[in-house]
């Protein structure tokens, strides 16, 4: 239970008021104060507001002017002390510090304006939230925003009820994902779900919007599913297809396929590689090396990844230009034809879009074993370079250079690296 004091903290005739916020947290206490802007004289506050607990009075007076000021002081306390008790009722008190106390302060005296008028509704503020954030986010995470959208309108139908924010708690989670699993959608996919809910919730009670105080206890478990990409042998044997067996489309997405897969970049960048982004800069030898400079779509991070001897390969017998660009659909399609001709039709575990009955146009993501040139998409790239060099000579340093992860952490999930994978792998540097 937390307290509030309010204290004189100042030399001067008059100033404003200091607040003091007591509470106890696993035997521990903590204390925080600021200064309020309620101003009152010293002497009135050394005496003049004090009440005798006997006669109910202030001490000392019976003049009107100091029993009117009396009432004012202690109303704009009454006020001020509610205020900061109701939001501290509402955080968890590990969440509490100066500047959280500080934060209600300021917004005691000025009210966010924006929180009346923000939508309530959770629908409403999913669209909010992808408006405030579109300039700020790729057009590809405002399309997978709006998917997930479009899976809480479909629920909120089946339920017959709209959910408000503050309806978001265990039960809507538990309902939520029977929903999706009656509709055969994958575990992953509605993890995915629930996470986004939780930040959208999340991003409301920043903006003052009331939550429900279970959302913190709301958990999403990722199924690890297996990572499929393209080892070196197999991609030697889509080198190795002789162009007699392509049309210049499928030859043309074979060549951005083997170069997606040593420059480690998505297909929304390297489908806009250009000779004119190529630069040469002198290594330590004083040798000249093929650098391509760009900006990675999806993060706005300014980009430069040195060319790999094969994507030279392929420049030369261009004569110095890149494939040609084409969409992403036609890449993808291409792309599982060049695979199956270089015969990558063994069977692996993965996951794909399947239709669920024939002819519904209904998709859900399935698990199971399939042809692996089926399973090739244009993320397969990408993840094929961080694979195949992860745990080479080239350190992970610069690996996630190229590819962009914020952190080693995100880079080895990516890649699927558990902790006992990297346990296992560190045997190999123990010397008996």
């Amino acid at each position: 239970m937390a307290t509030i004091n309010f204290l004189y903290r100042s030399t001067k005739d008059k100033a404003n008021l200091h607040l003091r916020l007591l509470f106890r947290l696993n035997e521990t206490d903590f204390v925080f104060g600021v200064n309020t802007k309620f101003e009152v004289s010293k002497d009135y506050w050394n005496g003049n507001h004090v009440i005798d607990k006997k006669t109910k009075k202030i001490r000392g007076t019976k003049e009107p002017e100091l029993l009117n000021k009396r009432l004012e002081v202690n109303t704009e306390l009454n006020k001020i002390e509610n205020h900061i008790l109701k939001a501290f009722n509402s955080v968890k008190p590990d969440e509490v510090n100066k500047e959280w106390l500080q934060t209600q302060i300021d917004n005691y005296y000025d009210p966010p304006q924006e929180a009346e008028a923000l939508p309530k509704e959770l629908i409403k503020y999913v669209d909010y939230y992808i408006e405030i954030k579109r300039n700020e986010v790729s057009n590809g995470t405002i399309k997978k925003c709006n998917v997930i959208k479009q899976l809480l309108i479909r629920h909120q139908e089946h339920e017959k009820k709209t959910f408000l924010i503050a309806d978001i708690d265990t039960q809507y989670k538990i309902g939520f994902e029977k929903y999706c699993i009656n509709n055969q959608y994958a575990p992953n996919t509605i993890a995915r779900a629930v996470k986004f809910v939780k930040t959208i919730c999340k991003h409301a009670r920043l903006n003052g919007l009331e939550i429900s105080y279970q959302l913190d206890n709301i958990k999403t478990k990722f199924q690890k599913v297996d990572s499929v990409y393209l080892t070196f042998d197999e991609l030697e044997k889509i080198e190795k297809i002789k162009k007699i067996k392509l049309t210049d489309s499928l030859d043309n997405a074979k060549d951005w396929l083997i170069i997606s897969c040593y420059c480690g970049q998505r297909v929304s960048d390297f489908m806009r590689f250009d000779k004119s982004m190529i630069r040469y800069e002198k290594d330590d030898k004083g040798e000249l090396k093929p650098l391509i400079e760009f900006t990675q779509v999806k993060t706005n991070k300014i980009m430069t990844v040195p060319l790999h001897p094969k994507v030279i390969e392929i420049l030369n017998k261009r004569g110095g230009e890149f494939p040609y660009a084409i969409s992403d659909q036609k890449y993808n399609d291409y792309i599982k034809t060049v695979c199956e001709i270089a015969k990558i039709t063994y069977l692996v575990n993965g996951s794909k879009k399947t239709e669920t009955e024939p002819e519904s146009g209904i998709f859900r993501k399935e698990t199971k074993e399939f042809r692996k040139c089926d399973l090739v998409t244009s993320h397969i790239g990408r993840r094929s370079f961080a694979t195949n060099f992860y745990g080479s000579n080239i350190p992970t340093a610069l690996l996630i250079n190229i590819t962009g992860h914020s952190t080693e952490a995100m880079f080895l999930t990516y890649i699927g690296k558990s902790n006992k994978d990297l346990a296992k792998e560190t045997f190999k540097y123990f010397k008996v």
